[in-house]
């Protein structure tokens, strides 16, 4: 058995679960598509707390997806295979996407660098950003957009570029300077009292 029978095995075993438990298919096609806007919300939110740490912490997830990203681009010139539902029979397809290179997913770089950027950062209050990156993972292969391969990959890549970047982008001044300028424009556009 080689890699690419196996990965088509385990896609099958995930992707038949829609058929066997169809009344999860809302509920996988919201996951896998939507809750990217939960997501961009929580950024938002975060940003515009005025509170550094959380500010930097959006700065070096936004590091690790780009970085993630990049990779990512990398990979897919050294791989390349099509969605699942272009490649196999009786696919379990619930979402309309676009037929080209699946590998790696791009939902999962771009939850994964984000949450576990949250969960280095957060500790404790972010495992469930992670359980969340984890669910958006499972989800592409149940609505038939990836196979495990291309999510597991993507993971990978974005657990990584989250470890560097957390490490990395809150020891370099110039991200220090940049966002204390921020903050004294954000002062004199909604200007907040110190509290004593």
């Amino acid at each position: 058995m080689n890699l690419t029978s196996i990965n088509a095995d385990v896609f099958r075993a995930i992707n038949d679960l829609g058929k066997q438990f169809s009344f999860m298919n809302p509920i996988m096609v919201f996951v896998a598509e939507y809750l990217l806007y939960i997501l961009a919300l929580y950024v938002l939110v975060c940003w515009f707390t005025r509170n550094r740490g959380n500010k930097m912490m959006i700065v070096s997830a936004v590091i690790a997806f780009g970085l993630a990203e990049l990779i990512g681009k990398l990979a897919g010139k050294l791989h390349v295979n099509y969605q699942p539902f272009a490649e196999l029979d009786d696919v379990n397809q619930l979402v309309e996407h676009a037929i080209d290179n699946s590998f790696p997913s791009d939902h999962t770089i771009l939850f994964f660098s984000f949450c576990f950027t949250f969960l280095f950062f957060r500790k404790k209050p972010a495992v469930l950003w992670v359980i969340t990156a984890i669910l958006v993972g499972l989800s592409r292969i149940w609505v038939g957009v990836h196979y495990p391969g291309d999510v597991a990959v993507g993971a990978l890549i974005g657990i990584a570029s989250a470890w560097v970047a957390s490490r990395i982008a809150p020891k370099l001044p110039f991200i220090h300077k940049l966002l204390g300028i921020y903050e004294k424009l954000e002062q004199k556009i909604v200007p907040v009292k110190n509290r004593a």
